[in-house]
């Protein structure tokens, strides 16, 4: 498959995961825990088929945050699938979008990155479009604990995205399989703790088969396929399906249309994100 409809595809299936999660009556922490495990799973097998062995030495080296980083995947996946469910996947979507947004507030912190005025702007802009999302411009604080997850989830794909700036030396694809084998091992025994008394009914157990192999395993492998072969502006383009698919994909199949407040939020925090992550040049740019 072409690299640009690899990636186009991987987002779209990303942006959908939310749709089948809602139709998951499994606790969100045995979710996360089964996705991060079989995607972990299905890259090893990848690996295996195309005979690819994993740098030990350099895995032995970054040991650390690969674990550090994997855990906060899992219960980012946790955050985010409980604010699914608590304010619905377009809103919950929105606020895991910030998460651009809040790496580029730190990145003088973390990397010694000037925060130029056009980032400032960016995240003066994203941060009223979070307050419009919130509902607190319509006196509805009834989706604010979902909000402040969806939130959550954001801060910490933020921190895996800054850790895995100190992983530059660790190839993509196995440190990506580690750190899913490290977020699924780390949530499982919250999961099994947590979880109560559920009942696996054949719907769920295959709508958590698709999630584990299809929406993480191949997805991912697909993803990295496709960054490995398109330019970083390319792929921060094209990254943007993913939410725009969510919400659209929910309001479809979901029935989950957002408010007028909602949708000026989303498209000011996305629109944010966008144009603080990229950087539009006056030239041509060819795969």
């Amino acid at each position: 498959m072409n690299s640009r409809l690899s990636m186009i595809a991987s987002m779209v299936i990303f942006g959908t995961i939310g749709i089948f999660v809602e139709f998951i009556s499994m606790p969100s922490g045995l979710i996360a825990a089964f996705r991060g495990i079989v995607g972990m799973a299905v890259l090893l097998i990848t690996m295996a088929v195309t005979k690819r062995k994993p740098d030990k030495a350099v895995i032995k080296k970054r040991l650390w945050v690969i674990i550090f980083s994997g855990a906060a995947i899992g219960f980012n996946w946790i955050l985010l699938f409980e604010a699914y469910r608590h304010t619905g996947v377009p809103v919950a979507t929105v606020c895991y979008y910030m998460a651009p947004i809040i790496v580029i507030a730190f990145s003088p912190l973390f990397f010694k990155e000037k925060l130029g005025l056009k980032k400032i702007i960016c995240v003066a802009v994203a941060l009223v479009g979070a307050v419009a999302v919130s509902g607190v411009l319509q006196a509805d604080t009834s989706k604010l604990a979902g909000i402040f997850m969806g939130l959550g989830a954001a801060v910490l794909y933020a921190s895996v995205v800054i850790m895995n700036k100190f992983l530059a030396d660790v190839p993509s694809l196995e440190r990506t399989a580690f750190q899913l084998g490290v977020a699924g091992f780390t949530v499982l025994p919250y999961a099994l703790i947590t979880m109560g008394d559920v009942v696996f009914n054949p719907v769920s157990l295959a709508l958590l088969f698709v999630v584990g192999v299809f929406h993480t395993g191949f997805a991912y492998t697909m993803y990295f396929g496709a960054v490995s072969k398109l330019k970083g502006q390319t792929v921060a383009i094209l990254s943007y399906i993913d939410p725009a698919s969510a919400i659209l994909l929910s309001a479809l199949f979901l029935s989950q249309t957002p408010t007028l407040y909602e949708a000026v939020g989303a498209v000011l925090i996305i629109g944010a994100a966008f144009v603080g992550e990229v950087s539009f040049r006056k030239k041509a740019v060819s795969e």
